[in-house]
Order: C-alpha cells, then sequence, then structure tokens
C-alpha cells in the first residue's frame, strides 16, 4: 500500500495543494479572507450556480433517457447486443472536448441541423444537457443494468402472481431492490457533470462556465491564482460529498441483495411491449450516440481527404510540428500512461482486498476517486508549479503529461481489478504458502492466472482514457509535443474552414482508436452484467 500512496502523495497532493497554496498566501501569510470574498462575489456565485443547475438538470435528463436502456440491455437478448454495449459506451471514454466537436458538427454555426431546418442550440444551455447526456448514457446502463441484470425476475413474478398490476411490481419490488445502484448512478454522472470542462467550454462560449472552467479561465488568462485557489477548494469540497455519498450507496448495493447469474435473467424480447421498447431503445441510441458521431466523421470527409491530408503539413501556426504527430505522441503518453495506472492500481486493489485491511486502507478507496472529480485544471497547473525542483523536476520530462493521465486511469484500474480480486479463494493462496512458495510466487502461479484478463480489461480502460484526458495536458503538453485532445482544441480556437476540418479528422481518428479498444475490451470481459 505504500507505494500507491506515495504516487498519490507526491503526484496529486502535493501539486494541488502547491497551487491552493501559492494562491492564498504570500510573504505576509495566509489570506483566508479571500475565500469569503470570492465566494459571495456576484459573478462567482452565478458560476456556482449554473455549475449546479446544469449538473441537476443534466443527471435528471439522463435518467430519464438511459433507464429504458438499462433494462434492455439488462433484461432483453437480441443481436448485437454485445457490440452495442461497446458502441454506447464510446462516448464515456471520448475526451470531453471531442465530444463537445462533435455537437457542434451536429448542432453548431453550419452543423447539420442549421444546414437542415436553421436551427442552432450551441448558444443555449440545451447543447450542454445534450451532450452531457451523450457523455453520460452508458453510466446510467452499465451500472444500473449491471445490477438489474442480477435481480431475481422471480421477485416481481411474485408480486404479479399476487395480483399486482406491472407498475405496482415495479413501483414496489423492482425500484427499491435498484435503488442503490440508481443513486450510484446519478451520483457520478452529477459527479462528471459538476466538473465538466471540454464540453462547456466549446459549447457554452463566453455565456455560460462551469467551475472547472472559471478555474481555468482565472488561471491561464486572467491569471489570478487567488480566484482559482478558491474556487478550487469549493470544488474539492462538493467533490468529497459527492464521493462520500457514493461510497455509501455503493456499500448498500453490495450488502442489501440477493444476485443471481446475470445470464439467467436475459430473454428473447416477448409481446408487443418490449419489442416496443426495445424499438425506442435502439433508435434512442440511434439519434443521441450514433448520429453525433457519424456527423463528426461526415464533417471530417468534407471535400475527400483533404482534412486528412493536411495534417501531414507544418503551418507554423498553432503547432511547432504537423498536426498528425499528435496522434504517435498520444499514443505514446497513453502506452505509458496504462503502465503506471496497471502498476499502482493493482498494487492499491490488492491491498484492499486484503481480508484483514483496516479501516484507514479500506479509506483509501474512496480517496482513490478524487482524481476523477477534483480540478484536472488545478493537477496540472500544480504540476508546474510544484514539479520544478530537485529532485522532482519534471516540467521539462516527457514523462509529466503520462503521470498527469495516469492520475486519471488509476481509478479504473482499481474499480476494474477489486471484484475480481476480492472474488479469488484466499485458501488456494494460503495452500500454495504452506507448499512453501513466496509472495511472489503465489501471486504469479495463484492469483495471476485468475485475474489475467480483468488486467487485461482495467488496462484497456486506463489506455481509453489516459488517451483522452485533455484537462491536465493542456496545460502540461510541450507545444512541440501535443497530444490528440491538446490539438483539437487548438485547431478550434482557431479560424478557417482548413482548421476545422482538420479539428474533426483528428476527433474522429481518436474516436476510431476508442472504440476499437472497447470493442477489444467487451470481448476480454469475464462478466456478462455489463457494468463499468
Amino acid at each position: 500500500m505504500a507505494v500507491p500512496v506515495a504516487f498519490f502523495a507526491v503526484f496529486f497532493a502535493y501539486p494541488v495543494a502547491a497551487i491552493v497554496a501559492r494562491g492564498l498566501k504570500d510573504g505576509a501569510g495566509w489570506h483566508l479572507g479571500r475565500i469569503a470574498e470570492v465566494v459571495t462575489a456576484a459573478d462567482v456565485r452565478h458560476v456556482l450556480w449554473f455549475t449546479t443547475w446544469q449538473a441537476l438538470a443534466s443527471t435528471a435528463l439522463t435518467l430519464l433517457v438511459a433507464l429504458p436502456g438499462a433494462y434492455v440491455f439488462a433484461r432483453l437478448d437480441f443481436p448485437g447486443k454485445q457490440v452495442l454495449r461497446a458502441v454506447v459506451t464510446v462516448p464515456f471514454v471520448l475526451p470531453t472536448v471531442v465530444v463537445g466537436t462533435a455537437f457542434l458538427a451536429l448542432v453548431g454555426r453550419g452543423g447539420l441541423l442549421d444546414e437542415l431546418w436553421g436551427v442552432r442550440l450551441d448558444t443555449t444551455v440545451w447543447a450542454i444537457l445534450l451532450a452531457h447526456v451523450f457523455f453520460n448514457y452508458a453510466v446510467v446502463v452499465r451500472t444500473v443494468g449491471g445490477l438489474w441484470s442480477q435481480l431475481d425476475p422471480r421477485q416481481a413474478e411474485a408480486a404479479r402472481m399476487l395480483g399486482a398490476s406491472p407498475a405496482a411490481a415495479w413501483r414496489r419490488v423492482t425500484l427499491p431492490a435498484l435503488a442503490p445502484a440508481v443513486a450510484a448512478a446519478a451520483l457520478m454522472v452529477f459527479l462528471f457533470t459538476f466538473t465538466s470542462f471540454g464540453v462547456v467550454q466549446i459549447l457554452g462560449g463566453p455565456t455560460f462556465s462551469t467551475l472547472e472552467v472559471e478555474i481555468y479561465r482565472q488561471t491561464s488568462q486572467v491569471f489570478d491564482l487567488a480566484t482559482a485557489a478558491v474556487l478550487t477548494l469549493v470544488q474539492f469540497a462538493a467533490v468529497a460529498v459527492i464521493l462520500a455519498v457514493h461510497a455509501w450507496t455503493v456499500r448498500r448495493r453490495e450488502t442489501a441483495l440477493r444476485l443471481v447469474d446475470a445470464s439467467a435473467t436475459a430473454r428473447r424480447p416477448r409481446g408487443a411491449g418490449q419489442r416496443a421498447l426495445l424499438a425506442g431503445v435502439l433508435a434512442t441510441v440511434a439519434v443521441l450516440v450514433l448520429l453525433p458521431l457519424a456527423v463528426l466523421v461526415q464533417r471530417s470527409l468534407n471535400g475527400g481527404f483533404g482534412y486528412y491530408r493536411a495534417l501531414t503539413h507544418e503551418d507554423g501556426g498553432a503547432f511547432l510540428v504537423p498536426p498528425v504527430d499528435a496522434i504517435g505522441n498520444s499514443l505514446r503518453y497513453a502506452l505509458a500512461a496504462t503502465a503506471i495506472a496497471v502498476l499502482i492500481g493493482s498494487l492499491a486493489a490488492a491491498a484492499l482486498a486484503r481480508r484483514d485491511a483496516g479501516r484507514l486502507v479500506r479509506g483509501f478507496d474512496a480517496l482513490l476517486m478524487l482524481p476523477l472529480g477534483v480540478s484536472a485544471v488545478t493537477v496540472g497547473f500544480g504540476f508546474l508549479i510544484a514539479l520544478d525542483e530537485p529532485p522532482l523536476d519534471l516540467r521539462s520530462s516527457w514523462l509529466l503529461v503520462p503521470l498527469a493521465q495516469a492520475l486519471v486511469g488509476v481509478p479504473f484500474v482499481v474499480r476494474t481489478m477489486l471484484p475480481v480480486l476480492r472474488a479469488v479463494d484466499a485458501r488456494l493462496r494460503e495452500a500454495a504458502a504452506v507448499l512453501g512458495a513466496s509472495p511472489w510466487r503465489v501471486w504469479r502461479e495463484v492469483d495471476l492466472p485468475l485475474v489475467r484478463r480483468a488486467l487485461a480489461v482495467a488496462a484497456g480502460f486506463a489506455f481509453a482514457v489516459s488517451l483522452g484526458e485533455f484537462g491536465a495536458t493542456v496545460f502540461i503538453a510541450r507545444p512541440d509535443n501535443p497530444t490528440l485532445p491538446v490539438a483539437v482544441a487548438r485547431l478550434l480556437g482557431r479560424p478557417g474552414e482548413m482548421n476545422y476540418g482538420q479539428a474533426m479528422a483528428l476527433s474522429t481518428i481518436l474516436m476510431i482508436v476508442c472504440a476499437v479498444a472497447l470493442l477489444v475490451l467487451e470481448k476480454l470481459r469475464t462478466d456478462r452484467t455489463g457494468e463499468l
């Protein structure tokens, strides 16, 4: 456990603390009164209100749209289900800047809706809400659907036999059993939308700003580190509360239910109602998920492959190298970040899976989720501020980017590995130890064969999310070594049709890489619950 704790202390806690201290402290001491001054300012109150309001609205809309999909993936069996499950997960691992780009191509000036019906949503909050539903649809489908697929259907059937209507059986039997999973999914959607950055930055323009966007603006444009530090503390407090409640809902989900094999509950659609529901969910996926991605591809191919060919040329503007170099940079960084995340995450999961793990060790499980919610902008700028002196002078090192990306990948590795490690029969390890095997040999010959596939899935998720990390990388990626998300953002920030087309082309390439990775992961998964 010492290695994961040291990793998070040095590369997460220390940079965040350093940037907050830089903003709230000077030679005269701490300026804690600045906290009340910033929080009570009218413009900050507006940002706080919009951040909270849009997160609540996005969560409610996502639940409304995705719960029918959770039922279909949990209870119905149909051709192409495994591929479709991977497809609806593609938006979740896409960089938020690419999600914003896809919806810009759909609802922005000159977008598909503008061309067909003269409808533009890029200057309204609806574009942000729809993009958040697009991004978080898989969170609800896979979290709620994962539990739903394991609920014993005989409980609801017994209620029906006793005279309850389908609606009453759902309300009194199924819904209470699903409540912990629905709450956990809602909290995760709220967390991701509360800390939204790339989507709001692209679609919100100067009108709408979340806490994360405002932290970025105060840090990189206004250079007001004090205000950015206060906003970071506010976001940190909110995220800590959300994660604490989420951990409680997860414990309820794990302990309160008697579950069955997921493969035994899915059946072919029966009756007009189930067939209509399946058709409705397929139509929703087509419009909500496939249409934005298809428009992204179509915009990248306007005029043939000209935008793709242009990626190989250096223009001396947004880049010091041809934009196509961002592909190789991203792949190299993501592979290094995956190796780091798998190492740290596996060690953390192994410590958390021990039956004799103390309360302090179990509490570290919740802390591992903090990088998903704490401002990535703060982490990235904190890297530049804190890691600039020996023995950790890394500002000129290529490792800075993979280290920041690994912080986001570790929680996914832990979440994937932990259930599998807990399921390993401890008696197997004990028998191997009695026969004289060393701890390393016990791991190699007992644990590793049982968790090999889960380890591959964990590595795949870490690779996908590392590939798409944007908030921290936008600060620390060097101009001569841009990553794909940073390259897309820079191209979108420059006027001209060629820059817009190249942004669409790079976004399409990144989308294809993520889609292929997820299809491979679906083949590797050992469980059929569909949970993330």
